[in-house]
């Protein structure tokens, strides 16, 4: 794959491919970041975790592994924050990250699913159905859970696995290791474990109540 500059928007959350993800931007090198893309033909950027530290200040550790981000809404309020809402296109590997002048670049290239074995429907539809379950036992503690009414579960099993990631009420670390992922086998294994991790940690919770 060839390597191409990306503006970049390290964040506490991995964005998932298919996904959609609001942002506030108020810091002013991001708010320059968002008016450049806006400006140019294609409105993207990427977005990488941070593993560790904070991106306010630097000193923070990222993800070589992310998200290209493509900009669907924007708003600027009066108080001179703005609010974009982004959907997560494709993933990409970091090559090499770039000078910072105004706000973090990097040189970055495309990293779709590599070959895979064919998934059954069925085996999408058994690990949504425990998803589901799992969720109704996080919302009976207070938990926060995602709208399922409007989820139709791709044909394709790459995007059909993201959309499951996405859904899944599981925390930043375990959401990177299935985006770094070599294919919807993978994820898929990797997701059941742990929403199994959940469904333990929620049982136990409820044995004590």
């Amino acid at each position: 794959m060839d390597s191409y500059r990306l503006p970049m928007f390290p964040l506490g959350t991995p964005l998932i491919p298919g996904a959609l993800l609001p942002l506030q931007i108020f810091e002013p090198r991001y708010q320059l970041l968002m008016s450049d893309v806006l400006a140019s033909r294609e409105p993207e950027f990427g977005v990488v975790l941070i593993e560790r530290g904070h991106e306010v200040g630097g000193g923070d550790i990222r993800s070589m592994v992310g998200t290209v981000a493509r900009i669907v809404d924007n708003q600027m309020l009066a108080d001179g924050r703005r609010m974009v809402i982004v959907l997560g296109t494709r993933r990409m590997r970091v090559d090499e990250w770039l000078a910072e002048d105004e706000y973090p670049m990097a040189l970055v290239s495309d990293w779709p699913d590599g070959p895979h074995e064919d998934i059954e429907a069925a085996e999408f539809v058994r690990v949504y159905d425990y998803l589901t379950e799992v969720c109704r036992l996080v919302e009976r503690l207070g938990g926060p859970i995602p709208r399922f009414d409007s989820v139709d579960l791709s044909v394709d099993s790459t995007f059909a696995s993201f959309q499951l990631v996405a859904l899944a009420p599981i925390g930043p670390a375990d959401r990177q290791r299935m985006l770094n992922c070599d294919g919807p086998v993978q994820r898929l294994e990797l997701l059941e474990e742990s929403l199994g991790d959940v469904d333990a940690a929620c049982q136990f919770r409820l044995l004590e109540d």
